[in-house]
């Protein structure tokens, strides 16, 4: 039986009766779920949507872009001149626009992006190169802020190279005019010049101009069943050595699930990343590179990649899930700055407590240094940056998923060999999850309602049957329903790093 009693039966302190220990399941199901909550990393952070019966299984919400918002291509355009649409935004004037159009690959979000530069020459020739380096210069410059490029690309030629490379794709867009803006009015420019054109100015008999246009996208969730179950007899109730076999059943069975459902939750929230970055000079997860006995750790997680990666949740306006804290006037406790939870696993403790500022500077604080200013996340043990860390000891990563290594023997970082016998490096994620981002239907409780069910019959005549004539076998299972939508992926990001050995 799935019970194993390597003693044998009895015990020397008399016989254990046959009536069978005298359990309070309902007692052993609650202390599970405490223990249960207590292990729930991801689902902590997560808005909880409740289905109701007779709705079908799939969530479905509507989100409206604003009106400044990339994603809310308005092809209405600003102005309604009568302009014409034609290739390459050569017209008629010496004013003219280039707009380059940026694909990322599925594998890093499959987001689009523009970058559009605009000129005034003395020929339409002149506009046109001049527009055309102004759009290059921004697509080069946002590549390389982002890491998406090394900063090593003498040019933007070479950028493209890098990108195209890394299964990017670049064209120029010619279907417009020179009023056409590509993701909002300003065509996401921050540029003092290019935004006080575009204001959306009126004359004093207005008429049909600054027309713009508003977009929405369906989120969707699907909801989808498990559960598991197991079986005992009554004897290795009434004669095992341990008395509480029962309880261990119904611990067991709910920290499985609970680890089960954290584990799907994990999954998605690694697929629904928006953000997605690499540490050190890598351009991509394949390009992650390891180190060799000259210790070149460049790809290894550093300050400096928190603080990029922080500016670009700043610009998603993703909110910080924690307020400051001030300290006290407890010896030894430290401030530290409003932030978003981040999820590592134990391999990327290291780099994370070795880490310096840009001043040489320790920049890890311990969360026992300010836990007494404010109130812990589960799993939290320290902050960097704008960042507060919670360590998952189930924290998933890739293995053997980045570059080749050279001689293993000189390897300081974590590697694997992937199916063909390669030794490559493994890839550990720095997941950060903004406040809002998604939401989940999981194996919680709000302590009034349980959302999983547990079906338990103990052996005797409620389990007798033609299989089981003499009710000798009992069974406890357990089932549930899970769903997640991804609700703002933007403020969902993943930074790619390798782990020192």
């Amino acid at each position: 039986m799935p019970f194993e009693n390597p003693h044998g039966y009895g015990n020397t302190a008399g016989t254990t009766s046959d009536v069978g220990p005298q359990i309070r399941v309902d007692f052993y199901r609650r202390r599970a779920l405490v223990e249960a909550a207590k292990e729930m990393y991801f689902g902590q952070l997560a808005n909880v949507t409740n289905m109701p019966k007779n709705m079908g299984k799939t969530i479905k919400l509507f989100h409206y872009m604003p009106l400044l918002d990339d994603r809310n291509q308005s092809d209405q355009g600003i102005q309604a001149d009568g302009v014409s649409l034609v290739a390459d935004f050569v017209v008629a004037t010496t004013i003219v626009t280039h707009v380059l159009k940026l694909v990322a690959p599925a594998a890093d979000g499959g987001r689009t992006y523009y970058f559009w530069g605009q000129a005034q020459g003395g020929s339409i020739g002149a506009a046109k190169t001049a527009a055309q380096n102004v759009a290059e210069g921004q697509e080069f410059s946002w590549l390389i802020m982002n890491g998406w490029i090394p900063s090593s690309d003498a040019n933007y030629a070479a950028g493209v190279v890098t990108i195209e490379a890394a299964g990017w794709t670049e064209t120029t867009e010619t279907t417009g005019d020179e009023f056409t803006d590509y993701g909002n009015l300003y065509g996401s420019s921050k540029d003092v010049g290019t935004i006080t054109a575009k204001l959306p100015a009126l004359t004093e008999f207005g008429g049909r101009v600054n027309r713009v246009g508003h977009k929405r996208i369906m989120l969707s969730g699907t909801l989808e069943k498990f559960g598991f179950f197991d079986e005992y007899t009554q004897e290795s109730l009434d004669f095992d050595t341990d008395d509480q076999l029962l309880s261990h059943i119904t611990m067991e069975a709910v920290k499985g699930a609970n680890e089960i459902t954290e584990d799907q939750l994990q999954i998605d929230l690694l697929a629904a990343a928006g953000v997605i970055r690499y540490a050190g000079i890598a351009t991509s997860t394949v390009s992650l590179a390891g180190s060799t006995a000259a210790a070149n750790l460049e790809d290894v997680i550093a300050y400096d990649d928190l603080v990029k990666l922080d500016i670009e949740l700043d610009q998603n306006r993703t909110p910080k899930n924690t307020q400051l804290i001030s300290g006290s006037r407890m010896i030894d406790t430290r401030v530290i700055n409003a932030a978003r939870y981040a999820y590592i696993g134990s391999e990327l403790q290291p780099a994370i407590m070795r880490m310096t500022d840009y001043h040489s500077d320790k920049a890890f604080i311990p969360a026992v240094q300010y836990a007494d200013g404010g109130t812990l996340a589960r799993g939290e043990f320290g902050a960097v940056g704008n960042f507060r860390i919670i360590v998952v000891p189930e924290m998933m990563h890739w293995d053997a998923s980045g570059a080749s290594v050279g001689n293993t023997a000189d390897e300081v970082v974590n590697w694997s060999a992937d199916e063909s016998g390669v030794a490559k490096v493994n890839v550990y994620p720095f997941l950060v999850v903004g406040d809002g981002s998604f939401t989940t239907i999981g194996f919680q409780t709000d302590g009034k309602t349980v959302k999983f069910t547990i079906t338990h019959k103990k052996p005797g005549r409620d389990t007798a049957d033609r299989n089981d004539p003499y009710g000798e076998v009992g069974f406890y299972s357990i089932k549930w329903y899970y769903g997640f939508m991804t609700l703002r992926s933007e403020r969902i990001a993943l930074l790619k790093s390798v782990a020192t050995l």
